[in-house]
């Protein structure tokens, strides 16, 4: 687990406020007839306009990331690939996106902050609203759980405890993460409850991307052919929602908050 200092978290702070205005511009862009693609070219023409870089294009080893942000339709869960998909009526759209801010090419002097939203495209069914609301509230349950003396264990019990009666499925096989120097750091924190978690106490300092994904059908997920897009098992609908926070010692601050939302812990 890496604290970080304070200097370290005003320039995160900083990212994050831009990372929560830029998701905002590309959300409100999104619309029916327009590609997932044309919405990944506005996220990094963005990016690279407010002094950053995108995080996730170029990720990974054997094939990398293609894109800036992982855009994610109906029963895809996260890290969809942006395509010339058009996006239609009904659908429902998960944008993920993440910063490394300052950027100076050849230098490692940024920091990451990374957030996500899953939205409506036209109209959706009342069905996918209460998914959609519902699991951006169980991410408020957990941002509230993720204060200093408490285990990192506790955010996954607030998102499974709020969630449980609604009889969703809760995805176990993806995890939220610390983040700052690095895309994804250490501590992994489980969208339930994992008892083994419970000795890992949350800290001052910490930096962590909450993100619980959520489905309509079973928890199970796949690996699509693309070897990036996880999909349901099941083809039901899923949502993710996520934020970027830092964790203070009289409680924590949502660095990635878009301008217009009231966060409600």
């Amino acid at each position: 687990m890496k604290i970080k200092q304070s200097h370290e978290i005003e320039k995160i702070k900083q990212g994050g406020k831009l990372m929560g205005e830029i998701l905002e511009k590309v959300m409100n862009t999104a619309r029916v007839g327009i590609t997932t693609k044309e919405l990944d070219a506005l996220a990094e023409s963005l990016i690279i306009d407010a002094g950053g870089r995108p995080a996730f294009k170029g990720y990974g080893s054997g094939k990398p990331f293609p894109g800036t942000i992982c855009a994610s339709v109906n029963d895809e869960v996260v890290h969809g690939v942006p395509s010339t998909y058009v996006l239609k009526d009904g659908d429902i759209f998960g944008i993920d996106i993440g910063m490394e801010w300052p950027y100076t090419e050849g230098e490692q002097s940024g920091f990451y902050t990374d957030t996500a939203i899953t939205i409506a495209i036209g109209e959706i069914s009342q069905t996918n609203k209460d998914l959609l609301d519902r699991t951006q509230k169980s991410m408020y349950k957990g941002l509230a759980a993720a204060t200093a003396g408490n285990s990192i264990a506790s955010i996954g019990k607030a998102v499974e405890d709020y969630l449980a009666p609604f009889g969703y499925g809760i995805v176990t096989a993806l995890v939220g993460h610390g983040v700052g120097y690095e895309v994804h750091e250490e501590p992994k924190i489980p969208n339930v409850y994992y008892k083994k978690n419970e000795s890992i106490i949350i800290e001052p300092g910490m930096v962590l991307a909450i993100e619980p994904m959520v489905t309509l059908g079973k928890h199970d997920v796949e690996t699509a052919d693309d070897d990036w897009t996880i999909v349901t098992a099941d083809g039901s609908f899923a949502a993710h929602f996520e934020h970027t926070i830092v964790v203070e010692k009289d409680g924590i601050t949502v660095v990635t908050q878009r301008p217009s939302e009231n966060v409600s812990l």
